[in-house]
């Protein structure tokens, strides 16, 4: 299959099922006992510093294992699943003094996938296999000041955003990717810096790639890190045309499902969600068993609220297998058509009709 291809193809399955995201990539790599050996290889043996912990960085020291888990996911049922790319922007990777290999991660990373997802296709031809190149936050905020004393602090600033992100989604495209995949947003700017990084490499002669826009509603508030009702978020990012817009991590199912029904009312395309595995417990795991998972993501879909459904942090290939088995044969969320208005935002949404 060439790219547009395989883009048709996705489309054209989000209208007949309700798709499947792979699951936690972190409690997998966790789950391997990986050594500080694992995460440095060869290539970065030398390198100053602790790597144990930068699991971007095993798309180049342990592609093996990244690979395995791209397996693991697309046969737990999966139809789509991310890059190992997480933070893998050059301030992401700053933090581990690895922003000369942003390029090679993303390269790699989606190249990995992209072999993997193939190889299920030629397999499965009647169930095509799909990457999504994934571009989480940053560990500073464009919205929020860095100082609680000055207000206006800000440790980076959009150009230094979008150049971060520009770098990134250059490389997944280069790759291979058949989408991105901006997720975990809590801050609704660093968002809009990776849309545009994204829409100008139409400028440099790139062919377009569907966007899915994945946030995340910290806690009970309802809102986003940077203060967004769920609405607001919506109308701040719709500009952008996206694939799929959802929420992602921080909740459960059981706290998020609220948030969902709202997008999934206001929201005129397709609508995602891959919830954690419930709330993380004292010791910072999670409990909720694959069978709780499934049978409330069930309910989602047979409430016609979700086009696409997955998990996040705590939730392994059992976790998205029963996911799938819960799912299968349900139709996807009908996408609803909201008269003309005109929709703003600032911390809480407005509408103009």
């Amino acid at each position: 299959m060439t790219r547009q291809e395989r883009i048709a193809a996705l489309k054209a399955a989000a209208k007949q099922r309700v798709l499947i995201l792979d699951g936690s990539w972190g409690v997998m790599f966790q789950k391997r006992g990986l050594s500080e050996a694992d995460y440095r290889g060869e290539r970065f043996k030398a390198h100053a510093g602790q790597m144990k912990g930068n699991n971007d960085i095993l798309c180049l020291t342990r592609p093996d294992i990244v690979g395995e888990l791209h397996d693991a996911y697309f046969a737990a049922g999966a139809d789509i699943s991310e890059t190992n790319t997480f933070s893998a922007t050059s301030i992401g990777q700053g933090e581990y003094a690895q922003e000369a290999a942003v390029r090679d991660i993303n390269l790699e990373g989606a190249r990995i996938a992209r072999g993997v997802a193939d190889r299920w296709t030629e397999t499965e031809p009647h169930k095509p296999r799909f990457v999504a190149g994934s571009i989480g936050p940053l560990p500073v905020m464009l919205s929020m000041s860095s100082d609680v004393n000055d207000p206006g602090a800000r440790k980076v600033n959009f150009e230094q955003v979008y150049q971060a992100y520009s770098e990134q989604v250059r490389a997944l495209h280069d790759g291979g990717v058949d989408l991105f995949l901006i997720e975990t947003i809590t801050d609704t700017l660093n968002c809009k810096a990776a849309i545009k990084a994204i829409l100008d490499l139409q400028d440099e002669g790139y062919e377009p790639l569907p966007i899915w826009i994945s946030g995340t509603i910290t806690d009970r508030s309802g809102r986003t890190l940077s203060g967004q009702t769920v609405e607001a978020f919506w109308n701040s990012v719709r500009h952008a045309k996206p694939f799929a817009v959802g929420l992602n991590c921080a909740l459960g199912a059981e706290l998020m499902r609220p948030h969902i029904a709202e997008l999934s009312r206001i929201a005129d395309t397709l609508v995602s969600a891959y919830p954690n595995a419930g709330l993380p417990n004292a010791f910072g795991e999670y409990d909720e068993t694959p069978d709780e998972t499934g049978h409330m993501l069930h309910d989602w879909a047979e409430q016609g609220i979700v086009n696409i459904l997955g998990g996040c942090c705590g939730t392994t290939p059992d976790h998205i297998r029963h996911v799938a088995e819960a799912v299968r044969g349900l139709a996807p969320r009908p996408i609803p058509e909201r008269p003309t208005a005109m929709r703003l935002a600032g911390l809480e949404p407005f509408e103009l009709a």
